[in-house]
């Protein structure tokens, strides 16, 4: 059921009077079967108000994406609507940046839908409601492959036969919204510190930086002076890391074994590794870290998917800095790991021969740095906004940076 944003409730007036309302931009942020929506002041994108719809589709929930629509038109309350962000998965090889809707664009993501069958079609829906019910209002596509768009060739090519690289069937990286905000952050941050004197020691150029969005999703990025050289995750999102649902990483050649063995189609293997797998999966009763670290001292299923969980994220950890030639800092963001303070320590504890040490008072504390005083490489929780983001290329693809009658 929707839940209305923490800052202001349904129905309140937005800042400002009738006569002079905020003008507003709303960010959409969709999932397969929920999703988060934030609506931000103009010009100076302060976060308003938020909220959160899930069970989409499903019993008890909205019928579908489409189905949303009203709600979140009701929560922007008397505000002038400017633009509408949406995060979209999947751009493709042809949108690298962030674009606005039109019927070309519209079609050209219909047509895209192979490639995020269990997104695309949500995402598809909530443009066209809104276009039928606030047709004056500009849309703006927001991109998650978008960051990885210009990774290296060796890094984007699959090794399978080279005709299908031709055909688009190459690696490109998720979570790009998140990592860009990181990238962001992380660079303030870092100015903050040097101008009050405060900064931990770092090197010069390049600078090495490895980006953990460890949620219900999970991927690496491996990021050298602000731009991506490899990441986890390839043509889809169930590549790389254990997931909550999602498997990561499997032997190809499974496929073939479970359609022989058990009748798997592509349909069930597909099912398999995106909604029954990873943590669930190996634990048989949750996708949750939490519920999992609650059980693992006494159900052996929790301690084992924990234990892969962590040995996963440090070997492809491990393998990201032999990327980048080293590393300089490391970054957690994502549900599990902005909260998940033992995830973090084991994970840490197996990067050690690398550099990385944790203050485990700073670690429990979940400090903005966690890296103890002597580790070689400084490590940061930064809780990462995927909204704010979609807000900031939004604005900025529709000129908004000069709107003017928002409130002060």
């Amino acid at each position: 059921m929707p839940h209305t944003g923490r800052r202001f409730s349904l129905g309140l007036p937005a800042r400002g009077c009738h006569s002079n309302r905020m003008q507003a931009l709303l960010a959409v942020n969709a999932g397969s079967s929920s999703l988060k929506y934030a609506l931000f002041s103009l010009p100076d994108l302060a976060r308003v108000r938020d909220g959160k719809i899930e069970r989409i589709g499903q019993a008890g929930g909205p019928t579908d994406h489409a189905a949303c629509v009203p709600h979140m038109l009701k929560a922007i309350g008397d505000a002038s609507l400017v633009a509408i962000g949406h995060r979209v998965v999947h751009g493709g090889e042809r949108f690298t940046a962030p674009v606005r809707i039109d019927a070309g664009v519209l079609r050209a993501l219909r047509a895209q839908t192979p490639l995020a069958p269990e997104h695309a079609p949500g995402e598809i829906a909530l443009i066209e409601a809104f276009a039928a019910q606030r047709a004056d209002v500009p849309q703006v596509a927001c991109f998650d492959t978008a960051f990885h768009a210009d990774l290296p060739r060796e890094a984007a090519l699959l090794p399978i036969a080279r005709r299908y690289f031709a055909r688009g069937v190459r690696r490109y990286g998720f979570h790009g919204l998140s990592y860009q905000y990181l990238v962001g952050e992380l660079s303030r941050l870092e100015a903050a510190e040097r101008e009050a004197g405060d900064a931990p020691a770092l090197p010069g150029s390049p600078r090495r930086v490895l980006l953990a969005h460890l949620g219900n999703g999970c991927s690496l990025a491996a990021v050298r002076d602000g731009r991506c050289i490899d990441t986890t995750m390839g043509f889809t999102p169930a590549g790389g890391l254990v997931m909550g649902t999602r498997s990561g990483d499997l032997d190809p050649g499974l496929v073939a074994y479970l359609a022989r063995v058990d009748g798997v189609d592509a349909a069930g293997f597909d099912r398999l590794v995106n909604a029954e797998s990873g943590l669930l999966g190996l634990s048989e009763t949750s996708a949750d870290v939490r519920d999992l670290l609650a059980r693992e001292a006494q159900d052996e299923r929790a301690a084992d998917a924990l234990t892969v969980f962590c040995r996963q994220a440090i070997k492809h950890a491990a393998a990201m800095t032999a990327m980048l030639g080293g590393l300089d800092t490391l970054v957690f963001s994502g549900g599990i790991g902005e909260h998940a303070a033992p995830i973090r320590a084991r994970i840490a504890a197996g990067l050690a021969h690398l550099g990385v040490g944790l203050d485990p008072t700073r670690n429990a504390q979940h400090a903005p740095a966690i890296s103890a005083d002597e580790s070689r490489v400084v490590v940061r929780v930064i809780q990462t906004d995927e909204e704010l983001q979609i807000a900031r290329e939004s604005a900025a693809l529709c000129n908004l940076s000069n709107v003017t009658g928002a409130a002060r």
